[in-house]
């Protein structure tokens, strides 16, 4: 049987416009690939030359994993001292490299639970993961990271996996770094183990969060950590160019643009079942298009004529709003289903024409919702027939022509 709506929707996002945040606060919970040369300090340094603003704060112990982490009620007591904006995750810096079996099993499982702790302190803040670097030349200890170039891109699936997993952001620094190896070889990035960073390497991390957290350009600024200037120069553009033409792949968002509405439609009949996946919402206001509205997460809704109604659904959290809009086309006769014997027309004053062609009609029958026979006939070989609903209230109704039933929405006089 063919289904009697029609659902064509064109989707169109209305997000909450505000003035882009210039002040944020940042809690880095990493090991020694943050700790040395201080990457928060050489964050906040090259943030307050920009003229923008950055609390930073960190927990970082040499060599944690994240399951460490996780493991560390200190780590938990730093996630909850504040409503931070941003929660920076890092793991070991082999361990996302490692076979996908083992990264499944070891890896993933706490990198998405210290997520879960971020967003139960404050619904609103950021997890960001901070995808590091391969070693200068590669992890011997496994053939498909022996290299700088097949360590770097095992860490940046890993980190892209774990992240889409935790519904968090990345900062792609391992890329940035990957960029300046490439493009200028001469810029040494790593301290002389060939693994930790050197000054230039957290100098061009810490351009890459800035780029990654305030969505902004780093280039020009002042701030150079003793670098020369024109590799300072050079980083920043790494950065820039690195993060802020790829900000979706990196889900990088400002905080009032968290809450995104979405939904999808299907139908029985004239009844339409909205189902709710919007992202980063506490609250929800729904209007049908037709004069009514509902606050459910995954309303359904009954149209009582035909027509196209335009469905709204905002999305609401602390963090902001965010609308959506959609088509919805009723059809709500159904002649689809009759064939194309029959034509039912509308009258005046609820009276309805039903006008067919040849063969007879042994039973002609209206019932209403609850399968009351309101009137029955059997008219037998005529053209046409007409049935009245005065005096009933508008609703659901079913017609039944011989074998053949379908629904009939009157919405009243």
């Amino acid at each position: 049987m063919k289904k009697l709506v029609t659902l064509a929707i064109t989707f169109t996002t209305l997000s909450l416009q505000l003035k882009a945040q210039d002040s944020i606060s940042v809690l880095f919970i990493g090991n020694s690939y943050t700790y040395v040369n201080d990457l928060p300090v050489v964050l906040s340094n090259l943030t307050t030359s920009l003229a923008d603003i950055v609390t930073v704060d960190s927990k970082t112990n040499g060599g944690y994993t994240f399951q460490n982490h996780l493991s560390d009620p200190v780590t938990h007591t730093k996630i909850h001292s504040k409503p931070w904006d941003y929660v920076v995750l890092q793991g070991q810096s082999q361990e996302p490299s490692f076979p996908t079996a083992q990264v499944d099993q070891q890896t993933l499982p706490p990198a998405v639970s210290l997520a879960d702790s971020v967003y139960a302190n404050w619904y609103c803040s950021q997890a960001i993961y901070f995808m590091t670097w391969g070693r200068q030349n590669g992890d011997p200890q496994w053939d498909s990271i022996s290299t700088f170039d097949g360590m770097n891109v095992r860490l940046r699936n890993a980190y892209m996996r774990i992240a889409d997993s935790a519904n968090a952001s990345v900062s792609p620094v391992g890329i940035a770094w990957k960029y300046i190896r490439d493009t200028y070889p001469t810029i040494n990035l790593y301290n002389a183990d060939g693994s930790h960073p050197s000054m230039e390497g957290t100098y061009l991390a810490a351009c890459t969060f800035y780029a990654s957290l305030f969505r902004k350009t780093p280039v020009g600024a002042s701030y150079t950590a003793g670098l020369d200037p024109v590799i300072a120069s050079q980083l920043q553009g790494a950065a820039a160019l690195v993060v802020l033409d790829s900000l979706s792949t990196w889900n990088l968002r400002p905080t009032e643009e968290l809450t995104v509405a979405n939904f999808t439609s299907s139908n029985s009949g004239n009844a339409v079942q909205f189902t709710n996946y919007s992202d980063h919402a506490t609250g929800y206001l729904w209007d049908f298009g037709d004069g009514t509205t509902s606050a459910e997460i995954d309303p359904s809704h009954d149209y009582l004529t035909d027509g196209l109604f335009t469905v709204q659904l905002v999305a609401m959290s602390d963090c902001g709003n965010d609308t959506l809009l959609a088509q919805v086309q009723i059809s709500y006769w159904g002649m689809d289903e009759l064939s194309k014997s029959y034509q039912l027309r509308t009258l005046e004053n609820g009276r309805y024409e039903l006008v067919y062609g040849s063969g007879a009609i042994d039973l002609f029958e209206l019932t209403d919702a609850q399968g009351k026979v309101l009137f029955s006939k059997q008219p037998g070989i005529v053209n046409s027939l007409t049935f009245d609903l005065t005096g009933y209230n508008a609703g659901i109704y079913f017609v039944r022509l011989n074998d053949l039933t379908f629904k009939l929405i009157f919405s009243g006089r």
